[in-house]
């Protein structure tokens, strides 16, 4: 029997080439199951190797159940694999998927926004990402290797599923000084971003039909969580003064909210209203769920101070997370429970995932409690400040009166509307034909029709590019 098995050398084992040949041989129906497979010596003379490396194969054939070998006769295909198909080929099956599996298939064409287009703009406003360029890599390098070096066999063993107690106490010290946030190190836990700690709320909180109060517009990552866990979402208006508080449904056990930036808008809760918001969570015994994405960044005064300063009851899960200010694909976040709920979080966590990587957090630990993380935070205030100025100065310049701008006095993206109808889609459309990205805000909105606006971040472009986009945007607008 002849056998046509391309090899090449020096790209894997030779005897894992001829193995995935011959396996393939077999399951595309070239080889049926009864054959006899060459001796080792014939097929070693046929493609010129070593008859080590066919009796390699064939033992690695024979272990996986392809192949039987017949005492004194040979090597044989297995009896066994007699396919129903014709040879080479597939016919894919409709697959039953869950409740949830139907909901998130439903999703995927709102989820992991803004969606870049297909070759990125030359100036590229895209929001929801950090300045990659002012992180201090060479820094974060060094940092990596010496925990790295240091770490003991046993600190790469499984961890705890709260997260290392250094980062722990690192993100707690952190968050009481610069958010006023009231916590203990024993209940921060470590999570893989700030989604995971949604999805964590999600699983001990909510069950299918409960009713979930959320900001309209919102972050649409944290609308179709909800949805696809079964909630119904119960939108709730916001205005400049953010989400109001007048029109929360008494029937919902949750809210969601978003009090130091509102996503999309970039309104600011003012104070009366979020002591009216504690004021429903506790008239209705519920839980408020407060993202502060990017709450170290304000450019009017001192960074506000955190909804979950204010309560005194343990009503309210509080959830950050470093990819704004370091680099997304740290993958780090944590959430703050209050102590009541910490054995179902923990529990959930440890379910999820066992624990998040322990070296980048011990990487990041070190980056905040040596004050390096700190400092990291003041170039980045002061590149964004610089980087705003020049965003209004241009808008200002190159667009007048023909757009209202809100949002502009924290995070690090703008959110601007027309004065006159346009279609979203298609100035979109007009600004990426000029090479300028910007990113309507549509599918953030349960109630529709929405209002057209733009999201115009600017934490990726230095002031130049700012202003010959913002020209450009101008020509379309």
């Amino acid at each position: 029997m002849q056998l046509a098995i391309p090899l090449a050398r020096g790209r894997e084992p030779l005897f894992r080439q001829l193995y995935r040949g011959l396996r393939q041989a077999i399951l595309a129906g070239s080889l049926r199951p009864g054959d006899r497979l060459p001796s080792t010596r014939d097929l070693a003379e046929q493609l010129h190797i070593s008859r080590t490396v066919v009796l390699l194969a064939y033992e690695q054939l024979l272990a996986e159940g392809f192949a039987a070998a017949r005492g004194g006769s040979g090597t044989w295909v297995s009896q066994g694999l007699a396919r129903k198909s014709a040879p080479g080929k597939r016919r894919p099956v409709r697959l039953r998927l869950s409740r949830f599996g139907n909901a998130v298939a439903g999703s995927m064409a709102t989820v992991d926004t803004p969606q870049l287009p297909p070759s990125v703009p030359r100036y590229n406003f895209v929001y929801g990402r950090s300045d990659l360029e002012t992180f201090p890599f060479e820094m974060w390098r060094r940092l990596l290797l010496r925990q790295a070096r240091r770490a003991s066999a046993r600190q790469f063993d499984y961890g705890s599923a709260l997260g290392h107690p250094d980062l722990r106490a690192a993100i707690c010290a952190h968050l009481r000084r610069s958010r006023a946030v009231v916590c203990d190190p024993s209940e921060v836990i470590v999570v893989n971003g700030s989604q995971q700690a949604l999805d964590l709320v999600i699983r001990v909180l909510v069950e299918p039909g409960d009713h979930v109060a959320i900001e309209d517009p919102h972050y649409d990552g944290a609308r179709e969580a909800f949805r696809a866990a079964g909630a119904r979402l119960r939108p709730v208006p916001v205005d400049r003064d953010g989400l109001d508080p007048a029109f929360l449904p008494e029937d919902a056990g949750l809210a969601f909210v978003t009090p130091s930036h509102q996503f999309p808008t970039g309104a600011i809760l003012a104070l009366d209203r979020r002591l009216a918001l504690l004021d429903w969570a506790q008239r209705r015994n519920a839980v408020i769920v407060e993202d502060d994405y990017d709450g170290e960044f304000r450019y009017d005064g001192r960074p506000l101070e955190s909804l979950q300063g204010l309560d005194t009851e343990g009503r309210i899960v509080y959830i950050g997370t470093f990819s704004r200010t370091i680099f997304p694909a740290l993958r780090i976040g944590y959430l703050v429970a209050p102590p009541s709920l910490l054995p179902a979080f923990t529990a959930a966590k440890w379910l999820s995932d066992l624990h998040s990587a322990t070296l980048e957090q011990q990487t990041l630990a070190e980056f905040i409690s040596s004050g390096m993380y700190e400092r990291h935070l003041q170039r980045l205030r002061r590149r964004n400040t610089a980087r705003r100025a020049a965003l209004l100065d241009a808008i200002r310049r190159f667009l007048g009166g023909r757009v209202e701008v809100t949002g502009d006095g924290a995070g690090a993206q703008v959110l601007l509307s027309p004065r006159k109808r346009v279609s979203e889609r298609a100035i979109v459309a007009q600004a990426a034909a000029r090479g300028v990205g910007i990113y309507g805000i549509s599918h953030c909105y349960l109630k529709q029709p929405s209002p057209p606006a733009f999201l115009l971040g600017y934490a990726r472009l230095n002031e130049r590019e700012i202003r010959e986009g913002i020209r450009l945007l101008g020509e379309v607008l």
